[in-house]
């Protein structure tokens, strides 16, 4: 198994085209100077030596040592030591709407961010527990299955956003089975957490909080949005266009829906939670999930990692080397073979 030591400098590659940018802008200087001091091919016959191609060799070298130091500054380590490890956790599936009218602003930024904010915050409390992301709309989608690995939990739920499903609705009832047949044959304590608008909802998810119930699986429900609703920003090409409309070209007013997520959470045997601008709801949510009895949960992990850095490092000054041992003008024997060309 790879993993990185210092994730956070992967930013220092935004370098990169930024010396593209700027040799770019020296080859094109370049060439206005020596069509300001005359005849472009009178100097280059005064200049037989000179190469084009060397230049940007010599660039391309230095573009090479760089992503090698800045992956070696980033550190990949390599696992070599696979142990048991023994925890005590529930299993928790995670299951986020991200139909369109989450995107209402009546919680800021809107009901979409706020949410994910709230499965973030979740993340920093979980220990041991194991985590999974379901994403649903017109249809459910298993997005990450059950895993100690929160920072790849965090990495699944950077790039949800509403166009990552193809189908507009609020199934949350296909949400509430998927999670419940996902969890498998685990007899740890399981439990399902619903964190959507409710709005429009499409299928039976009391009947679903019911039967996963029954199946010893705690169904819990977090609010998104505020009872008077807001209505439903329609973006175009990154900017906002203004607000969805009916066919009567009345904006639409999307609302919470909490009576049903009341229902859904009693049904379930779990609880509801409201979000608003103040609180995600998030506090009593866990609350809730830490009173239910935790399970011994084995599982192999690598507990030693070894550094490859080092070759990495090498690699950056083998090429800089180069690039250095490659002087700009042509060597008078590479005439004949012309190799770099003029």
């Amino acid at each position: 198994m790879i993993r990185f030591a210092h994730p956070d400098y992967f930013y220092l590659l935004l370098i990169l085209p930024v010396l593209l940018l700027f040799f770019l802008y020296h080859l094109r200087w370049k060439k206005q100077a020596i069509r300001r001091f005359g005849d472009a091919q009178i100097v280059h016959q005064l200049m037989p030596r000179q190469s084009k191609s060397k230049g940007i060799i010599k660039f391309l070298l230095v573009i090479i040592a760089m992503i090698y130091l800045i992956i070696g500054i980033i550190d990949p380590q390599i696992g070599s030591k696979l142990e048991k490890v023994k925890r005590e956790g529930i299993d928790l599936y995670i299951a986020l709407d991200v139909s369109n009218s989450m995107l209402a602003e009546d919680i800021k930024p809107n009901r979409l961010e706020r949410a994910k904010l709230a499965i973030s915050n979740l993340l920093d409390k979980l220990q041991g527990d194991r985590i999974g992301i379901i994403i649903f709309a017109g249809n459910a989608y298993k997005q990450l299955p059950l895993t100690t690995d929160y920072s790849a939990a965090r990495l699944f739920l950077s790039v949800v956003d509403t166009k990552i499903v193809p189908t507009q609705g609020t199934a949350i009832g296909e949400a509430i089975d998927m999670a419940t047949l996902s969890f498998g044959e685990s007899d740890h304590n399981k439990a399902i957490i619903v964190i959507t608008d409710g709005e429009n909802h499409e299928d039976d998810a009391i009947e679903a909080a019911r039967k996963a119930n029954e199946l010893g699986v705690k169904v819990f429900t977090i609010g998104m949005g505020l009872p008077e609703g807001a209505p439903i920003p329609v973006a175009e090409n990154t900017s906002q266009k203004g607000f969805k409309k009916d066919r009567e070209g009345k904006t639409v007013i999307t609302k919470l829906d909490e009576e049903m997520l009341r229902k859904v959470a009693a049904a379930g045997g779990g609880a509801y939670a409201r979000a608003n601008n103040a609180t995600t709801g998030l506090n009593k949510i866990f609350d809730e999930i830490n009173a239910i009895d935790k399970k011994e949960i084995e599982t192999r992990q690598f507990t030693n990692y070894e550094d490859r850095f080092q070759f990495y490092l090498w690699m950056a000054l083998l090429f800089l080397v180069v690039e250095l041992l490659i002087a700009d003008r042509r060597a008078s024997w590479a005439k004949k073979f012309d190799f770099f060309g003029k």
